[in-house]
């Protein structure tokens, strides 16, 4: 919890995400951006301590696979189910799209 906390403590907003893949997490660092804070990102793939932080974001309930935000030093979450689902719905059309135009 400790390497959290400190980076946390660093920035006033602050995005971990699984990797600079994951639409979720463009969809709410462009969300806070646009109300102009610039989230700190910490991209799990990349940070030699994974394990410790990836445990350490389940103890304060972060889902695997969803981008966990910190305002003002406290967890206040990530995407719903809904909002999951949505983005991969909107991803698929943007795929089929992508193929009838090719």
């Amino acid at each position: 919890m400790a390497a959290v906390t400190s980076l946390v403590a660093e920035n006033p907003v602050v995005i971990f995400s699984r990797n600079n893949n994951c639409p979720m997490t463009h969809t709410v660092n462009s969300l806070i951006t646009g109300f102009g804070a610039n989230p700190v990102l910490y991209y799990l793939d990349r940070m030699p301590n994974r394990q410790q932080i990836e445990s350490a974001l389940a103890q304060l309930g972060r889902q695997q696979n969803q981008p966990a935000v910190f305002i003002g030093q406290q967890f206040i979450g990530g995407p719903t189910e809904r909002e999951i689902e949505t983005q991969r719905e909107a991803t698929g059309k943007r795929r089929e799209l992508q193929k009838k135009s090719a």
